[in-house]
């Protein structure tokens, strides 16, 4: 074949493959943003989940143009350990995250009991090498990360985990066309917002006309507490409005997955720190991009631990497999074949200074309960809990007696050591079925995935005192917090233009470290951390270089260079 032939065939070649794989890329769907709109404390007693106390309009629309999730579940029933769960896909129980507050007493706890802490150390979960905060793999494909605001992961985070987390956080302050990944926290339906030294949220509800679950007396302040409940619902749906307003005057919602969901159940008593539907089941709304699927329900079992691989998935992103939590969206979208597919585990252990220690199993229907901790009532003596004036109302129970046979938990001083409740059935949770005949079978099957829980996550929560847990598995030998080890740096000047760069290695002997660094043209460093996925580039006008390593649950470590010396 003639010389000039061949290049002419080669060149058609190199053009067509050029088009080809212009029209990939443009035929290839744009990542898409994602948006975490969390509220506290909050059971499904909104509109989508056909509680219509009040009206909930904004998440009725969300629901109409989204999937509706009847079946999600936190991992705890209170908000770090379950959020711990969020951010990492791991059982908190296999992380020594299961304690509330394992660093940072409760100040309720302490004022009304000093000595509340004396003999509980403060120390940080510890993930396995291979985990880490999610968000930092989205920020290393090049997603704007944001968080407003709250973490309370039961440990300090690495600086790669946001590009912003602060109350001014948001993803209007991305690089123009990023995709991002933002959360936005809303506080008003938490607990405290029952207290009576809290303002109010607007009334909507009348007390006499709350409705009341049948475990709970007929009082005054029951009333006044499930009424501001649902005050505090109606407010949040306005929130909520307001935040998918913002994405529609930015032309962006239908380029959002927007995901609705509670950290865990109602943060009244009975709810919150118990393991029943009441303190664990979520709303679940998810509005995919122009409303795909919406209108409709799904009836999938999803767990905490599944919400961090969903999003990468989400995102195009391959979630490790060695992580607890399977893809229940996304791409890599998969049903586990082990204890894990259609059940959802949580765990109960100490809430602030008080010990609890529970463990349960929902399919999504029936619940099975495991009490290790049988001489305890069902309402530990919380002191944060107390603040709201219907507890003592709860607690007069055990001395009175039940006045209706729904209240019977309420009033026990004891628990049983097994319970299983049809929540179909009984959505309460009232009718302990276990000597049930007709479900013996199934109580069998559901005691097995418990304990295959309990030995496949190597539960923390049953080493005690917690001063062995920190030295025999979270800090070993000596109790004491490691600290990361320092990164290594490395540079080699180049020419780029008329001036000079430097490509800059960062390694750490550490390999479960996340790895930030940040650039400056002088000592002072600025601009948030950047997450080191492998060496870089660096202009010759910004060759001050700062580089935090971290693993989760151990101290960073920071360190810098001057970039081709002196």
């Amino acid at each position: 074949m003639p010389r000039t032939r061949l290049i002419a065939l080669l060149s058609l070649a190199l053009a067509t493959l050029t088009v080809a794989l212009r029209t990939h890329a443009a035929d290839s769907p744009p990542r898409p943003n994602i948006v975490w709109l969390s509220v506290e404390d909050m059971s499904p007693w909104i509109g989508p989940y056909g509680d219509t106390t009040v009206p909930t309009p904004h998440l009725d629309r969300l629901a109409t143009e989204g999937v509706v999730y009847n079946n999600a579940f936190a991992t705890s029933p209170v908000c770090a350990p379950a959020r711990s769960a969020l951010i990492t896909g791991m059982f908190c129980t296999r992380i020594g995250t299961m304690q509330m507050r394992n660093n940072s007493p409760s100040s309720t706890a302490v004022e009304k009991n000093p000595e509340a802490y004396k003999d509980i150390p403060g120390y940080e979960g510890l993930p396995p090498p291979f985990a880490r905060c999610f968000p930092e793999h989205l920020r290393a494909a090049g997603y704007y990360c944001t968080n407003n605001s709250k973490k309370d992961y039961q440990f300090k985070e690495p600086v790669t985990v946001w590009d912003e987390s602060s109350r001014n956080a948001h993803w209007k302050n991305r690089a123009a066309g990023q995709p991002f990944f933002a959360v936005f926290n809303h506080t008003g339906t938490h607990e405290s917002q029952t207290f009576p030294d809290t303002k109010p949220s607007p009334p909507v509800l009348d007390p006499k006309d709350a409705p009341l679950p049948p475990f709970y007396p007929d009082t005054p302040a029951v009333r006044e507490a499930v009424a501001r409940t649902y005050d505090n619902i109606a407010r949040m749906d306005r929130w909520v409005g307001e935040q998918l307003a913002d994405l529609e005057e930015a032309g962006l919602l239908d380029d959002t997955i927007v995901i609705f969901f509670s950290d865990h159940g109602v943060g009244l008593p009975r709810g919150k720190r118990s393991c029943f539907d009441t303190g664990l089941r979520v709303p679940l709304i998810v509005r995919s991009p122009a409303g795909q699927g919406g209108g409709t329900r799904n009836d999938r079992v999803v767990s905490f631990v599944d919400f961090g691989p969903s999003v990468l998935s989400l995102a195009g992103l391959e979630p490790d497999s060695r992580l607890d939590g399977t893809p229940f969206l996304g791409e890599f979208d998969s049903e586990r074949s082990d204890y894990r597919q259609g059940h959802a585990y949580a765990n109960a252990d100490r809430f602030d200074a008080v010990y609890d220690r529970a463990r349960t199993v929902s399919d999504g229907r029936y619940r099975y309960t495991r009490n290790f901790l049988t001489e305890l009532p069902y309402l530990i003596r919380n002191a944060y809990r107390e603040r709201i004036p219907m507890t003592f109302d709860l607690y007069a129970l055990e001395e009175t007696g039940p006045k209706t046979p729904e209240q019977w938990q309420m009033a026990a001083k004891s628990r049983p050591a097994e319970e299983f409740y049809d929540s179909a059935a009984d959505p309460w949770e009232v009718v302990n079925l276990i000597d049930a005949p007709e479900h013996q079978e199934r109580i069998a099957t559901m005691r097995e995935h418990l304990d295959a829980w309990i030995v496949a996550t190597g539960d923390l929560g049953f080493v005690l005192p917690e001063t062995q847990l920190v030295r025999e598995h979270i800090w070993p030998t000596d109790g004491v917090q490691p600290t990361t080890p320092v990164a290594e740096i490395s540079d080699k000047a180049i020419q780029q233009g008329s001036g000079t760069a430097f490509v800059v290695t960062i390694s750490c002997s550490d390999p479960a470290a996340s790895i930030g660094y940040r650039l400056g043209s002088s000592k002072k460093h600025s601009g948030p951390w950047q997450v080191y996925t492998g060496p870089f580039t660096a202009p010759g006008d910004r060759r001050f270089l700062e580089v935090e390593t971290h693993r989760i649950g151990h101290k960073p470590a920071t360190t810098g260079a001057l970039l081709g010396g002196e």
